[in-house]
């Protein structure tokens, strides 16, 4: 990739750094949409050697690439999301990508379709993951931050993303203690 363009993409993806999500970290601040990315990125790190037989450096670059279209749209939370927010974000995400040199352009587009379509285990495995981040970053932020909805939803959501991996219910159930306890509810 020429400096130039390099330095374009960049540009694009900095965006992400001050993009703020709904949910708040451990200190208070609201989190952004490369914190969340990153945090993702890191527990497909962790999750290697539970999933031998996966890519887990594509489930990464999935985790990488996953919410840049929110560069362009900022963060709708998906509670709020509409099938015309999701279509404009990628509309405007996929006009970014074929923007780019022809081979990454490819392999994005590779990637965003398998993380669509969900069939491969390493497309589970991020929307696993994806799921799981917000959970626990949730359970991180102070109880003051959480909207009502989300009493409900910190128990139930992602259980539909992790169902086909026995490994990934039990660290969902894990994760459903902590929030049954910070809930005072265990």
């Amino acid at each position: 990739m020429e400096p130039r363009t390099l330095l374009n993409a960049l540009a694009v993806a900095e965006r992400l750094k001050g993009t703020t999500r709904h949910c708040y970290t451990s200190n208070g601040r609201r989190e952004s949409v490369a914190e969340h990315s990153w945090m993702m990125t890191l527990m497909a790190f962790f999750l290697q050697e539970e999933f031998p037989e996966a890519d887990m450096n594509k489930v990464i670059r999935m985790c990488i690439i996953h919410d840049l279209g929110e560069a362009f749209t900022g963060d709708i939370p998906s509670f709020e999301k509409s099938p015309a927010d999701e279509d404009r974000e990628e509309t405007l995400l996929h006009r970014w990508v074929a923007s780019l040199p022809a081979s990454c352009a490819r392999e994005m587009e590779e990637l965003y379709e398998e993380m669509a379509q969900r069939n491969t285990l390493e497309a589970k495995l991020y929307k696993a993951i994806d799921g799981l981040e917000a959970v626990i970053q949730h359970n991180a932020s102070d109880l003051s931050t959480w909207i009502p909805l989300e009493y409900t939803l910190n128990k139930t959501y992602a259980d539909d993303k992790v169902a086909f991996s026995d490994y990934l219910v039990a660290l969902r159930q894990a994760v459903r203690e902590d929030t049954l306890r910070k809930l005072g509810e265990l």
